[in-house]
């Protein structure tokens, strides 16, 4: 196996596949000091503020001279006088390809009354605010298989009664950025497929008031939708109580679903990255991407997210849009973004974590640059704004901060029903309602945590596997997942927890 890996021709540096020594020769260069393992060694004398190119891109600038050799990391390498504010050219739908030819599969899944499809059959319990959260909960917990095995044990077609709830809902602007967003994403998770009925439960003066937002989102109670509040019901206690008899009479008709053949076309995968690595570029990012590939090509949708994590790639996916109008919408969340980080002080370039550093990654640029490969090569189709409904089909972008768990929040809101996830440093994220597959950028990876990554990618980096192979085992890792095979995520009871609404705005 090669030490190292050269993802383009032109590229100033190369990535070490294993740790590397003093004197190693990689490309008939002489390694000069410690490489470790996911990071840059550069192949080419790189003078002082010249650029420094891997997938021959610009993913920052030299700080000081690099000698053929030297390890080219943080302590030699930024993002330059101008932050990584370049030129870049969108160019939108210059590289727009020919559909692929269409394929046919299918998975096995609910179909509601209303001809949605879901991959999961829950009972979801919403608070309006966080006042309500505990009490949320406790009624939950008391149908959880594990403390409380009876209270399912003749539903064997519902898979759970879930809380979902929040740190918000009041002390902001009733009407402003903030509201909107959480109300949103409320409305979609009461509306999502994979909740067959959900009940949300409130304080009673809140500022996000229930029936304010019942009004706005255009829905109503019924069988499948209830809702109070606890200063309507007596207290904590009566309030557990009440909610515990709803969710009672629910469960009979929530157990009536069945699964059945749908086509793929009906799944939604949300694209998440997280703990990524110097690998993430190479293996589980671009294999993610190939079965993206597949799975439009099948008429399903994927959504790329996470706009501070793609920020310097974006001219990649402006030139897949399929409308000028939908590269500029992106260009315009990128603007935004970067107006919202300055006026808290903050700038895009606030990345990579301490964990990315660690595992080779230098400058947002780098980290944006393999984010994108989760996309694949597929049109850019549309682009929506945080926890909007998805109605395209194909590739689509929606723009949500880099956080995981707050960025996948806004994917499910928007009908995503299934979630990948790669990672290189390890995580243990899950998801609920929707299952979320998680995906190793290395071996190492793998062998240290594999109790809670489903695939491993790591095969592509020692030569085991290819991109094009791996996507088509993730691919049917979808699928059957998609039709009831548990992510390891599932097994532990991941998700709840991991259902964070995006909160902007002053807290008030």
């Amino acid at each position: 196996m090669n030490l190292s890996i050269r993802l383009h021709a032109a590229d100033d540096v190369v990535i070490a596949r294993q740790q590397l020594i003093s004197g190693s020769i990689v490309e008939d260069v002489v390694v000069r000091g410690l490489v470790p393992p996911g990071h840059k060694v550069a192949m080419r004398p790189i003078a002082a503020g010249d650029p420094v190119r891997r997938y021959n891109q610009i993913i920052g600038f030299a700080s000081q001279a690099i000698a053929p050799g030297e390890h080219v990391h943080s302590h030699n390498l930024n993002m330059g006088p101008d932050k990584g504010n370049f030129q870049r050219d969108y160019a939108f739908g210059a590289d727009i390809k020919p559909d692929a030819p269409a394929r046919h599969a299918t998975f096995m899944g609910y179909v509601r009354p209303d001809g949605r499809v879901a991959t999961r059959n829950f009972i979801g319990i919403l608070s309006s605010v966080n006042c309500s959260a505990t009490v949320s909960r406790a009624i939950a917990d008391h149908f959880s298989r594990l403390t409380n095995p009876a209270a399912l044990a003749d539903y064997p077609q519902v898979d759970g009664v879930i809380a979902l709830t929040h740190g918000t809902g009041c002390g902001m602007d009733g009407s402003g950025l903030g509201m909107q967003l959480l109300t949103r994403t409320l409305t979609g998770y009461a509306t999502h497929p994979n909740l067959a009925a959900a009940l949300v439960v409130g304080l009673g003066c809140e500022s996000n008031q229930i029936n304010v937002w019942l009004s706005q989102s255009g829905l109503q109670h019924g069988s499948s939708l209830q809702t109070f509040n606890i200063q309507d019901s007596g207290g904590t206690v009566m309030t557990v109580a009440k909610g515990i008899e709803l969710i009672k009479a629910m469960l009979p008709m929530v157990n009536q679903a069945q699964r059945v053949p749908c086509g793929v076309e009906h799944l939604i995968v949300g694209l998440q990255c997280g703990g990524s690595d110097g690998y993430s570029g190479i293996s589980a990012n671009p294999a993610l991407g190939a079965a993206v590939d597949l799975l439009v090509a099948h008429g399903g949708t994927a959504i790329l997210s996470e706009t501070p994590e793609i920020y310097g790639a974006e001219h990649l996916l402006t030139r897949r849009a399929v409308r000028p109008e939908v590269g500029e919408k992106l260009i315009e969340r990128i603007r935004w973004w970067e107006h919202y980080t300055a006026i808290n002080g903050g700038e895009m370039n606030n990345n990579p974590s301490p964990g990315n550093k660690a595992g080779g990654l230098t400058t947002i640029l780098e980290k944006s640059l393999g984010a994108v490969a989760k996309a694949g090569t597929s049109n850019l189709q549309a682009v929506y704004e945080y926890a909007e409904k998805v109605t395209a089909r194909g590739l689509v972008y929606m723009d949500t901060p880099g956080y995981d768990p707050v960025s996948a929040t806004g994917q499910v809101a928007g009908g995503a029903n299934i979630i990948c996830f790669t990672t290189g440093r390890g995580s243990a994220y899950g998801c609920a309602p929707s299952p979320s597959l998680k995906l190793a950028t290395n071996s190492a990876l793998w062998q240290r945590q594999s109790a809670d990554i489903d695939i491993n990618c790591g095969d592509v980096v020692d030569g085991g596997s290819t991109v094009q192979a791996k996507g088509e085992e993730i691919f049917q890792r979808i699928v059957s997942c998609a039709s009831g095979s548990s992510s390891k995520s599932e097994l532990y009871g991941y998700g709840q927890n991991e259902f964070v609404p995006w909160q902007v705005g002053a807290v008030m």
